[in-house]
């Protein structure tokens, strides 16, 4: 038997990682590095696609948005599915699916074209997650060694959300828009090509066929609630959205039902019952939701500050520096201290940074940037420890459920952080600009008050000083729902700190099990 198919039996040893999963571990890094740019720059590329194919604001909101879709919706779904085809074939089968959509994306001539090609993509990105995270657990079976590489991985994927929009920025200014769909494909096409050689299969040999009934029912319950999250985000707290979510919320209660019954479950309820689990996925979907942090600063520096998204960009690298450095010291440190108290830690040095840019939001920029780099620094542990407990915590042939339950939790978080921070900051402002607004004409005074970007419209058809009193108000108020939406952001945390306290405290620090210089 080859390295290269191992099976169930040999892929549950305790040997120590070699340089072949260390190298393999590489290729799975730069895949999700690249795949993570090329989901950031459509924000850059979007205005470009919206000239060139004529697509309408609903086409555009739908080519944004159909990829995140269709990627919550079929994690779960693409997690069973690689327990029962193979882990290692899934994820090769994902990538040529995720390299042919992209270049029908890149060569679209139409919105709805280029609608179904983004739904394609994140059909396929639903591969990659799970069958990544299952390959990792299954490739670093010592507890100290897998950390690190999670670590690793995650590294590679928040690097694309800086990365991103700079090297979009430099694409979009030499080439057409379809170029941003291609950046993907050259790591996709290292994957197939050293996938084979460097990753190991793994295949659940015990489960049974895929259960049609319970796919539908997944879908059915998922793809509502992801729906009706970015619908509020969207035009706020109104009927469909609500209604989706709880529509979404009593399928899932019988799809969980369901499940419980059969034999051979689409996903596995009894993961459930593991406490240790049920703390790293709830503490992992919290600690995603106050990632609408992120979006409040890009929206500080480039509404307040009024940076261009290049230079807001680069003003956001020391950030995501550090954020990585708290990822990949967290294995390490977590062999000397409890990852309960690593966590919490973490999260008291979080809210520090977010008391330090509540502070100078209206000084010196560099306090924002050292802020938001304490921020940063301090999500490093439960994003590295919190992913490698949730994985870590299940028996091999479960890690597939495992990973998929994770990221669809992360997606589910991240978009309600939107929806929810987002909602508050914007009623918020919309408070405190009213008395501003009050002597504007109807449609002006509508455009204002919906946004800091509306207001900033309108000033500019204002007499000068008119117009920067306006723009003042504006962003006053901005910067008032702000406060209160990273307030909101520092309670999500310290609930985070007290999950970990509370339930994760029996869980020893990572001990040496292999000699140290098997660890890079």
């Amino acid at each position: 038997m080859t390295a290269s198919t191992t099976t169930t039996t040999e892929a549950t040893t305790s040997a120590p990682a070699g340089p072949r999963q260390w190298v393999g571990l590489g290729v799975l890094g730069l895949a999700s590095l690249l795949v993570s740019i090329d989901v950031f720059v459509l924000l850059l590329a979007l205005p470009s696609i919206s000239v060139s194919l004529g697509a309408s604001s609903t086409e555009q909101l739908w080519i944004m948005d159909v990829y995140s879709f269709l990627l919550a919706g079929f994690l779960v779904t693409m997690g069973a599915v690689g327990d029962r085809v193979g882990r290692r074939r899934l994820l090769l089968i994902g990538a040529t699916a995720f390299t042919v959509a992209s270049v029908v994306a890149a060569f679209s001539t139409t919105p709805l074209m280029l609608i179904l090609a983004r739904g394609a993509m994140g059909i396929a990105g639903a591969t990659l997650a799970p069958s990544t995270l299952s390959l990792i657990s299954t490739m670093f079976p010592i507890a100290r060694q897998r950390s690190v590489a999670i670590g690793i991985w995650l590294t590679c994927f928040m690097s694309g959300a800086v990365i991103g929009p700079m090297v979009g920025g430099i694409v979009l200014e030499h080439f057409w828009w379809g170029a941003v769909f291609l950046l993907g494909i050259p790591p996709m096409l290292l994957l197939l090509v050293l996938g084979p050689l460097l990753l190991p299969e793994y295949r659940n040999e015990g489960v049974g066929r895929l259960n049609l009934a319970s796919v539908a029912l997944s879908l059915a319950a998922i793809l509502p609630v992801v729906f009706g999250v970015k619908e509020i985000a969207r035009i706020g707290w109104q009927p469909l959205p609500i209604g989706a979510i709880i529509a979404g919320v009593m399928i899932a209660a019988l799809f969980l039902r369901r499940e419980r019954r059969l034999a051979e479950p689409l996903l596995d309820v009894t993961l459930f019952r593991n406490r240790r689990f049920n703390a790293a996925l709830v503490g992992m979907h919290l600690i995603t939701v106050t990632g609408a942090f992120m979006l409040l600063i890009a929206q500080y520096l480039q509404l307040v500050r009024e940076l261009p998204p290049f230079a807001a960009g680069v003003a956001m690298v020391p950030a995501i520096a550090t954020g990585v450095i708290g990822m990949l010291i967290a294995p390490w440190l977590a062999r000397r201290i409890r990852p309960a108290i690593l966590i919490a830690s973490g999260m008291l040095v979080s809210i520090a940074g977010l008391g330090i840019v509540v502070a100078a939001t209206s000084g010196d920029l560099a306090w924002i940037v050292v802020g938001y780099a304490f921020w940063q620094f301090g999500c490093g542990p439960m994003v590295a420890l919190g992913t490698d407990l949730v994985v870590g915590s299940v028996p091999p042939e479960r890690a597939g459920g495992a990973a998929a339950l994770s990221e669809t939790s992360s997606e589910l978080g991240f978009a309600i952080g939107i929806a929810v921070i987002g909602s508050v900051t914007a009623a918020v402002y919309r408070l405190g600009f009213a008395d501003a607004a009050t002597g504007l004409r109807p449609t002006e005074a509508s455009t204002a008050t919906d946004s800091l970007v509306g207001a900033a419209e309108v000033a500019v058809t204002l007499p000068a000083a008119a117009g920067e009193a306006l723009l003042s108000a504006a962003r006053d108020a901005w910067l008032t729902g702000m406060w209160v939406g990273t307030a909101l952001i520092a309670l999500v945390m310290v609930a985070v700190a007290l999950i970990a306290l509370v339930f994760l405290r029996g869980v020893a620090a990572y001990r040496p099990e292999a000699p140290a210089e098997e660890v890079p």
